[in-house]
């Protein structure tokens, strides 16, 4: 509860224009803003772009949020809209896919829980999914992949998610519910499988 309270005072703060507060707000909020990016377009220069064009904007607009409370989904909505701008410019000017590879370099880099047991193959194994799952997620569509995301990597609830891409709970719930089929059959389909097997049999 202590920590809710912190935070909004923190908003609150930012948003009448205390430069220290904003800086400690993008500090608090820099690697799930990039963690997004990096999901969503798997590239990692692209999603530091997005990243940085999304706090500049927060620092634009931060005086104009009204309803603090609601700063979870209004900083979201913006880093959301940047990441479409980003796969249309892709798609306008090359047309080309990403392979995922650097994507699994970073989702290791950045996730970097590791056990006291350090085990060389499970992490491999670990790489390996990371590879296959943002792969997967590359094969979605935009409205899928980003109500996925916001679900179950950032752990916001469908009424956040609702307010954030601007639609409403019912239809967020229902691209969630094929988003996670779709990845299910890929994930199935993918050369991951027979490693998956090949683990078990070990």
């Amino acid at each position: 509860m202590n920590e809710l309270s912190e935070e909004q005072l923190l908003i609150h703060q930012a948003c009448s224009g205390d430069s220290r507060a904003q800086g400690r707000l993008v500090q608090h909020w820099y690697k799930r803003v990039y963690n997004y990016s990096l999901k969503y377009l798997g590239d990692h220069d692209q999603a530091m772009d997005v990243s940085q064009q999304t706090f500049i904007a927060m620092y634009q607009k931060l005086g104009g949020l009204r309803d603090t409370s609601k700063f979870k989904s209004w900083l979201y909505t913006l880093l959301v809209n940047f990441c479409r701008m980003q796969q249309r410019q892709n798609s306008k000017h090359s047309g080309t896919q990403l392979n995922g590879h650097v994507t699994a370099k970073q989702e290791s880099e950045i996730v970097s829980i590791r056990s006291s047991a350090y085990d060389p193959e499970e992490q491999v194994i670990q790489n390996e999914l990371a590879a296959a799952v943002q792969k997967a997620l590359l094969q979605l569509s935009s409205e899928q992949r980003e109500v996925l995301i916001l679900k179950e990597y950032e752990g916001l609830k469908f009424r956040e998610i609702a307010e954030a891409l601007e639609i409403s709970e019912n239809t967020a719930k229902s691209r969630l519910y094929y988003a996670l089929n779709h990845l299910r059959q890929y994930m199935k389909e993918s050369s991951f499988s027979p490693q998956n097997q090949k683990r078990h049999e070990l």
